[in-house]
């Protein structure tokens, strides 16, 4: 467990997205904030325990009346443990970025069990949750936090986990499907097919792509799946390929996959398709290398600030970050906005959290819907050679 929190100005750091002045501040935030932290190849280690007098271990925490507690619940041991050290740095930067002396964020290790780690934040104060993870963590540590009145917004994108209690800031695969699908039908794009991975993300993308086609006025040719083996990629796309013409093709996988799949779809009756993918494409660095990918759209949330938060995060701990960072940043910046009104010791106005005009941050404009789960606004990016460009930007805010 470990303790952050900073003394100073409060920073503007998380603000409503009918401003295009709040995302000019939220960039400024980042660029003024490269000389606030000092370089280092390695976490700093962890301060000295106190001394008996300071703490009553049988109590936990000491009380306090002027920061709020909250609490960041991550992995910080076994699998995913490299994810949680890059969303706990993200949270640091956002305290040092926002300057704020409101907030004292407290670090709770999930490797070591979800459920233990809410009772312990719980236990010791806390009024909100930051996390945890992976949608497994949250079904662990959302009844120990709801019996407590604790809100918890999680980086989890699993829907099946939202509500009575817990939000999600993750990436939604059908936000996204259904983004670059109405882009396409927008540019006249009539005929789709699609090629989805078998299991849960598979299920949910193919889900969204049929009820969106359809709402769109478009038409399904074909739909297909597959196990992520390169023999099943390649009969997949030879079935399409004998089944109907389409012009327009989703490849719902990660962007090593599409590279896969892209001269596949060529070779086999595609060449003049339009290739289509979703927000796993925006991690894959090798899209641009690939001429069977040129002219291929995906939809995504825009990567503008993340490439300074990315830049920053360099040069402070000396390695590149895991694109879910971002989350992190950003809900400590919401945690800040909130905490302008949120008076010390009550608990987490969790109304605050649906907003219709909702919030912007790294990740740009989103905001929560009653079930728990963040709308966000995409920019549809297209493929070109040894560069992406955007061709559809994300709207700064929403119609209420």
């Amino acid at each position: 467990m470990a303790e952050r929190s900073l003394a100073g100005q409060e920073g503007v750091g998380f603000v409503p997205t009918r401003l295009r002045q709040g995302l000019a501040l939220l960039g400024a935030l980042l660029l003024s904030a490269c000389a606030s932290v000092v370089p280092r190849t390695e976490p700093p280690p962890p301060p000295p325990p106190p001394k008996t007098g300071d703490l009553d271990l049988d109590k936990g925490l000491p009380t306090d009346t002027e920061r709020h507690r909250v609490a960041l619940l991550v992995p910080l041991s076994g699998t995913n443990a490299g994810v949680g050290r890059s969303i706990s740095n993200a949270t640091t930067m956002a305290l040092l970025d926002t300057k704020t002396e409101r907030l004292r964020v407290t670090t709770y290790d999930t490797g070591k069990g979800a459920a233990e780690a809410a009772k312990q934040a719980v236990a010791e104060g806390n009024r909100l949750i930051l996390g945890p993870l992976t949608a497994d963590e949250v079904r662990a540590a959302a009844p120990v936090a709801r019996a407590a009145k604790v809100p918890i917004i999680s980086y989890s994108n699993d829907e099946s986990v939202a509500g009575n209690g817990v939000f999600l800031l993750g990436y939604s695969p059908e936000q996204s499907v259904e983004r670059v699908v109405g882009y396409a039908r927008s540019r006249d794009l009539t005929n789709f097919a699609a090629l989805v991975p078998r299991g849960v993300y598979g299920e949910r993308a193919g889900a969204a792509f049929l009820s969106r086609v359809k709402a769109a006025g478009g038409t399904v040719v074909a739909m297909e799946t597959f196990d992520r083996s390169a023999a099943s990629v390649q009969a997949a796309i030879k079935r399409l390929a004998a089944s109907s013409s389409y012009d327009a093709l989703l490849i719902a996988d990660v962007g090593r996959i599409a590279l896969q799949a892209g001269p596949l779809v060529r070779a086999n009756g595609g060449a003049d398709v339009r290739i289509l993918g979703t927000e796993l494409w925006n991690t894959e660095t090798g899209l641009t290398s690939s001429t069977a990918l040129r002219g291929a759209w995906y939809a995504s949330v825009s990567d503008n600030l993340y490439r300074t938060l990315s830049s920053k995060y360099r040069a402070s701990f000396g390695t590149a970050p895991y694109r879910l960072a971002s989350l992190g940043y950003d809900s400590v910046l919401l945690a800040v906005r909130i905490a302008a009104d949120w008076k010390p010791g009550t608990a987490f106005p969790v109304g605050r959290l649906t907003d219709p005009e909702g919030f912007s941050g790294i990740d740009g404009a989103f905001r929560f819907s009653r079930d728990g789960i963040a709308e966000r606004a995409l920019e549809v990016t297209e493929i070109g050679a040894g560069a992406t460009s955007v061709v559809d930007p994300a709207p700064r805010g929403f119609a209420k």
